[in-house]
């Protein structure tokens, strides 16, 4: 069966998905471990999109509504999922030691990371009034924005800075890693910021800061 489905060119993280699902069935179903030992498909590691600097300031300068222009500013700058970002509550950010207390984050764990000083007074003010309970993104019906309303800010922010790469609301995580790493941060204080749980992971973005080695020029030129 699986083989029918690789023969058909399924990728490999669909035929996973129903071997994990046949696996599950001999398990509870028939108490089995027959299975067990069938191996998973390997998955290609593509690179992760990443966008540079000067694109991402175009970006954020492309945004007039306040709101939306503080929701990719705190993504970027320190390293949200979409699922974070919306989730984030005003209790969450603690401004006088620059840090995001991220809770029930991906695999049910906590994490910490790090909040921009560049956003401090721009946070402060549009916190003013509010209420400690309060997701910071909240929805003009009450509640909390929905994660297609977040991408579709940032589709539409791309879409007025004019950057032509297939960028995704993800690939801001991806620019902050990737610009952490050129700036020299160590690459276990990036995965304690990502939540990663190995460090294989984020070593996949040292191959992409890597890319960037074509624009150093030798001293001879």
């Amino acid at each position: 069966y699986l083989l029918q489905k690789q023969d058909k060119g399924q990728a490999p993280q669909t035929i996973n998905l129903h071997l994990n699902a046949i696996k599950y069935f001999y398990r509870e179903v028939f108490k089995s471990n027959n299975v067990i030992s069938l191996k998973f498909a390997k998955t290609s590691k593509k690179l992760p999109v990443v966008l540079s600097r000067s694109e991402i300031e175009k970006i954020i300068n492309s945004i007039e509504n306040r709101k939306h222009k503080l929701l990719i500013s705190l993504s970027y700058g320190a390293g949200l999922r979409v699922s974070e970002a919306i989730n984030l509550k005003i209790k969450d950010i603690n401004s006088e030691e620059l840090t995001i207390h991220l809770k029930n984050a991906k695999g049910s764990r906590d994490r910490i990371t790090i909040f921009p000083e560049k956003l401090k007074a721009d946070l402060h003010e549009f916190f003013a009034l509010r209420n400690m309970n309060d997701y910071v993104f909240a929805s003009e019906r009450g509640g909390k924005l929905t994660e297609r309303t977040a991408q579709k800010i940032f589709e539409i922010a791309m879409k007025k800075a004019k950057i032509g790469k297939d960028a995704t609301f993800h690939s801001l995580r991806h620019s902050f890693a990737t610009h952490l790493l050129e700036n020299g941060v160590d690459i276990r204080y990036v995965q304690e910021l990502l939540g990663h749980q190995n460090i294989r992971t984020t070593q996949l973005y040292t191959k992409v800061t890597n890319l960037n080695i074509r624009k150093i020029k030798s001293p001879l030129s």
